[in-house]
């Protein structure tokens, strides 16, 4: 596994200063988006527009502040530049770790999965990896494109595919997303948290078709509840790509979840109680909780969790990865179950052993 970050992060201090200038137009408003930064358990985020920490000019160069009410902001054509100038060297970071930690050359790979949601060109990120990382002009490739915060386990399906009846198989799945690119002018509540929550993050896993040391996929699941498809969107804007974030998000999470998670573990011959490690997409402390109730966890289930926001932020499919390594670094024991929730409201989940 590999994991990568911009060079420069900034704090939510920063962050909530420079979106006052931006969002809000009251001193109410303003009032509201501080208390919603000050109480979405991020510190710090990281942001390819950051030259070094706490740079506000650097953002300042790209969001300007509000000149008037109906500014919203660079264009989406401007966005999805930036996207094509940063991606693929985050990315690639990300995976010359994991093919380093996988203690083999770049040519051995076989097939290049890459996920992201949040920007697209062509040639796209996958022609770019196999120019900067060396990888064979051969290998298959598989993009998964605007799937949102479980586009990772979706990804890890595709990749554990690839390797279905090829002995020598050996996948690279990089999952990139640059969020702070998306940043919403304006004051919708709903964009607000998402500006206060999301981030830049890079992530890589090397998959084999033979079991090894180390960790062991064993099965990845999906299920699309019902009546939620308002829930969570994410839709393409004039001004960069729009997230809606409801209320009803943490609620169905609490209603629906043990329902479907409970007999899919039973089918693997596990209880709920038997799962050693949580990895929870840390969409939000809200969501944390809303997963750990419903599964009648402990608190402490979604420590890890907790922790990768406060340090990154929710930086999209790459998330449940970065909370996966970290445990994996601390030798954690398994079995591990892995949580995703994407527009939809779809629950994605991954067993690993």
């Amino acid at each position: 596994m590999g994991t990568a970050v911009p060079a420069g992060s900034f704090s939510q201090d920063v962050a909530a200063r420079l979106a006052t200038q931006r969002c809000c137009s009251s001193e109410r408003e303003r009032v509201w988006l501080e208390g919603i930064y000050r109480a979405c358990g991020v510190h710090r985020r990281g942001s390819v527009l950051l030259v070094r920490d706490d740079d506000a000019a650097s953002i300042e160069s790209f969001y300007p502040p509000r000149q008037r009410e109906d500014d919203l902001g660079p264009t989406t054509a401007s966005r999805l530049a930036r996207y094509a100038r940063e991606a693929g060297k985050l990315a690639a970071r990300a995976c010359a770790s994991a093919v380093a930690d996988a203690g083999m050359l770049p040519s051995r790979i076989t097939h290049l999965v890459v996920v992201s949601c949040t920007g697209l060109f062509s040639p796209g990120l996958d022609a770019e990896l196999i120019e900067q990382l060396g990888l064979p002009r051969d290998v298959g490739r598989v993009n998964i494109g605007f799937m949102g915060c479980h586009g990772a386990l979706n990804g890890l399906r595709a990749a554990a595919a690839l390797t279905q009846g090829v002995p020598d198989a050996l996948v690279l799945l990089c999952c990139v997303e640059l969020c702070s690119l998306h940043f919403s002018y304006g004051f919708n509540r709903q964009r607000v948290i998402a500006n206060a929550l999301f981030a830049d993050g890079a992530a890589a896993v090397v998959l084999g078709a033979r079991r090894g040391s180390g960790l062991h996929l064993e099965d990845v699941a999906s299920f699309l509840t019902h009546g939620s498809s308002d829930a969570m969107t994410w839709r393409i804007g004039d001004h960069g790509f729009e997230m809606g974030l409801t209320p009803e998000v943490p609620r169905r999470i609490r209603s629906a979840l043990r329902g479907w998670l409970e007999p899919w573990l039973a089918v693997r011959e596990l209880r709920i109680d038997e799962v050693a490690q949580w990895v929870i997409h840390p969409g939000g402390p809200e969501i944390i909780q809303a997963a750990t109730d419903s599964l009648g966890l402990r608190p402490e289930a979604g420590d890890y969790s907790r922790a990768v926001l406060a340090d990154h932020g929710n930086m999209s499919s790459p998330t449940v990865l970065f909370i996966l390594q970290r445990m994996r670094l601390r030798n954690e024991a398994g079995p591990i179950v892995a949580l995703g929730f994407g527009p939809g409201l779809m629950f994605e989940a991954g067993l690993f052993c």
